[in-house]
């Protein structure tokens, strides 16, 4: 302990943690993941029997999933993750959390947060964008409840007892600093109403904030505050320091500043400009090093111990955790290179992975932590270490079945998919074949979930029997009193020579990457002298340098301005080029109109009218449509990108390109293919064709798991409201004129009239306002913009 921060007159102090937040958020970790583990069994039958989706429109797959998936992330592992901060940091720090009053409004705050969207998700309120469904008065509540928790947390380390914080909380404070950049540039949104909003962000540019948000979102709630816990707790059930100190400072500093670059890896073969795919790319390759120096760092922890695995519970389920973690940070970087995201990208093999991480890697670091905690908590030993056995084996079980039957069905997938025949043509034209295909998986998945989730409630029983037959603890301890951290040794820290060092040679990196051929060898050279003068520095003042580390554990506010310069250099890099490049949107429509258009458009009228009419903004009726679209969840089984790839170009259209989705709010590219690509389905089908599919899938498609929408024939297109969300698409910079403002209502009628008209030669009535009209108009438009004759039609409708 150095002069600065020991007690001054030995002082003691008494400390009694506030462990009644900790049992509060672990009931809270129990209840919910049973309902989040409940969901997703309901979900994957849908998946294998259509049938599951019953008649009611709030309980269809579209609507439980993304509930399945929030349930999941932010209530199962959200109340885990509050469960083992709040517990691991008051012992870390040697003090109560500051104020109960905003651990407690932390709490109250989050389970509100939880039944918000388990009330608006499956009544169809959602923004599109995965993992950040929520509408905005809740992204708000989130954004309130989250900044609670920081100041909380962060007050704390202010008045520890504790001089160095220790290597958990590290991670938890690049969990709540990024988490919160993430969440807030990811939500700006313009609302249109109380339960409706577009996001500020539109095509190329909501896809690559999305995904920034989406990556990260995995990495720093899914992955760094699991990794504090596991810093934590696993030394503490295995009676073992952490293996390594320096591996640990590697692991925390590379994993924060590599990953935050990896979210274009999603983006792969998409209208991404290629620079940002390629630097997506290359950091999440680089993932595999600190990653899977934590996973080590983890499993060497139990060096001398490895006998307790096989009579300790707690223990088999960290092992498994971290090697969950090991698997899928080596799956990750796998599936970010081209070639194989190719392959993997759009299929199941992506939701294995995903249940990879959410299910071996934090359920089972969830279930270790609550089995080790909650008997601790309520001063008792565990009910039955014999069932937490058989919990642990049917849940290992259970997991594994689902991955594997992911792997076998995504790799099945993406390989029927781009199949060719000898004349280089598709083998497998018709995408239902790949669904019949996976039939067998999908059951097979389904039992492994319902594995999973029969162990849960079995651990369920058995912390319910730990809880009831012990009684509350209270804990208290005498430490000596810490002098109040100095704040003024923050600035010097920062700008020390490592800290400068380290940033001038990022710097000089990525001006290395975005420069011009002719000013990169004078870069390259800069690079060198900086590297060159580093090693200097530290072998002069190695003293100093190897000593940086230590002060900086000292100082919780300089330590967490590194953090946030680190997390923010990736974004930036990424996301401000990609503005820049497309917020000109008139510039990219001539620009399209220029150059990407199909050949032959100036000699052929249609085809001319096509390209004209491709950034035209949707039509009062095809907004309408795309908002149920969404509203519906759509895009959870549909994609809306083409790659440029030849079995693609062959089964769905021409590629995609930038910019046909600039007037997108949101974009709508899609991460899974449950059924077929839809960017160029405009005039594949008739309309009657369109009508039959959505009231039955079975009529069209045989095979089909789809859900059917036939409620939407009876609901009706609020135009009043359409207007409104154009005028808010306006302040986007979506080009709607005044006059077609104004005639927002009359247009929105006229096109469902031609819906109504050609669809009554078929002998089927439908309101021109039904939504299910609506509907249809979007799926027309797709890919071609309105028709020639149709935009006569308006337009004569209209005079």
């Amino acid at each position: 302990m150095t002069t600065s921060t020991a007690a001054a007159d030995g002082r003691m102090r008494t400390v009694v943690y506030d462990d009644a937040i900790c049992r509060a958020f672990s009931i809270a970790t129990i209840v919910w993941g049973a309902v989040a583990l409940l969901l997703g069994t309901l979900v994957a039958a849908q998946l294998s029997h259509w049938q599951a989706n019953t008649d009611l429109s709030w309980l269809s797959f579209g609507r439980l999933r993304p509930l399945h998936t929030n349930a999941a992330i932010f209530a199962f592992v959200g109340n885990m993750m509050f469960a083992g901060i709040y517990y691991s940091t008051q012992r870390l720090l040697k003090a109560r959390m500051a104020s109960d009053a905003l651990s407690w409004f932390n709490f109250w705050g989050w389970q509100v947060i939880i039944v918000a969207a388990a009330v608006t998700l499956p009544l169809g309120l959602t923004q599109g964008k995965e993992y950040a469904e929520l509408i905005w008065p809740i992204d708000i509540a989130i954004a309130v409840v989250w900044v609670a928790f920081a100041v909380n947390f962060f007050w704390t380390i202010a008045r520890r007892n504790e001089p160095n914080l220790y290597v958990a909380l590290w991670f938890y404070i690049a969990t709540i600093v990024t988490v919160a950049v993430l969440h807030i540039t990811n939500s700006l949104a313009l609302p249109t109403s109380w339960i409706h909003s577009y996001p500020i962000w539109g095509g190329v540019q909501d896809a690559l904030v999305q995904w920034w948000y989406g990556h990260n979102a995995v990495a720093f709630f899914l992955t760094t505050p699991i990794l504090g816990i596991m810093y934590y707790f696993l030394p503490k059930a295995a009676e073992r320091p952490v293996y390594s100190y320096r591996l640990s400072v590697v692991h925390f500093w590379s994993l924060v500043f590599i990953y935050i670059w990896a979210g274009p890896h999603h983006l792969l073969y998409t209208a991404l400009p290629d620079w940002a795919q390629t630097l997506g790319m290359i950091f999440s390759i680089m993932l595999w090093a600190p990653s899977w120096g934590g996973m080590l760092n983890g499993l060497l922890t139990l060096r001398g111990a490895w006998d307790k695995l096989r009579t300790d519970p707690v223990i088999k389920f960290f092992i498994v955790a971290v090697t969950f973690y090991g698997m899928s940070t080596f799956e990750g970087p796998l599936l970010s290179i081209k070639s194989v995201s190719a392959l993997g990208h759009y299929t199941d093999w992506i939701i294995g992975h995903v249940h990879g991480g959410a299910l071996g890697w934090n359920g089972f670091m969830a279930l270790g932590m609550l089995y080790w905690m909650v008997p601790r908590l309520w001063n008792t030993k565990l009910y039955s270490v014999k069932m937490a056995e058989t919990h642990f084996w049917i849940a290992t079980v259970g997991i594994l079945m689902y991955i594997v039957s992911m792997w076998v069905s995504g790799v099945s997938q993406g390989l029927f998919w781009r199949a060719l025949d000898g004349d280089g043509y598709l083998k497998y034209p018709d995408f239902i074949e790949g669904l019949v295909a996976s039939r067998a998986m999908y059951q097979m998945r389904l039992i492994g979930g319902l594995l999973f989730f029969l162990s849960y409630l079995l651990g369920i029983y058995n912390l319910a029997a730990t809880i009831l037959q012990g009684s509350r603890s209270r804990v208290e301890v005498q430490v000596p009193a810490m002098a109040t951290e100095a704040a003024g040794k923050a600035g010097r820290l920062i700008f020390s020579p490592p800290v400068l060092f380290s940033a001038l040679v990022i710097a000089l990196s990525v001006l290395l990457g975005v420069t011009n051929l002719l000013a990169s060898p004078l870069v390259l050279g800069l690079l060198c002298v900086a590297v060159a003068a580093a090693g200097l520095s530290f072998a002069i003042n190695r003293d100093r340098w190897g000593k940086w580390h230590d002060l900086i554990e000292q100082n919780g506010l300089a330590f967490t301005v590194l953090v946030l310069v680190a997390i923010l250099i990736g974004g930036v890099v990424q996301i401000i080029p990609t503005v820049v490049i497309t917020e000109k949107v008139p510039e990219q429509v001539r620009a399209y109109e220029a150059e990407v258009q199909p050949a032959g458009a100036e000699d052929d009228p249609v085809m001319a009218e096509q390209a004209r009419w491709m950034q035209q903004p949707y039509s009062p009726l095809e907004l309408a449509g795309r908002d149920i679209y969404i509203s519906e969840g759509c895009f959870n089984c549909h994609s809306q990108m083409v790659r440029p790839l030849r079995h693609e170009v062959l089964r769905y259209g021409d590629y995609s390109r930038l910019e046909e989705s600039l007037l997108d709010h949101p974009f709508q590219w899609g991460s899974k293919r449950t059924g077929p690509d839809l960017a160029r389905v405009g005039g594949k089908y008739a309309n009657l064709w369109h009508y039959l599919h959505f009231m039955d899938p079975r009529s069209t498609s045989p095979e089909s798991n789809m859900p059917a929408y036939d409620h939407l024939k009876t609901g009706t297109v609020d135009f009043d409201v359409v207007r409104g969300r154009m005028q808010t698409l306006v302040r986007l910079g979506v080009p709607y004129s005044d006059e077609e403002l104004r005639r927002a209502a009359q247009d929105g009628l006229s096109q469902g009239q031609l819906i109504r008209e050609d669809l009554a030669k078929q002998s089927v009535r439908l309101a021109p306002d039904s939504e299910l009209a609506a509907l249809i108009a979007y799926m027309q438009r797709l890919g071609r913009g309105p028709q020639p004759i149709e935009a006569a039609e308006m337009a004569r409708g209209g005079q």
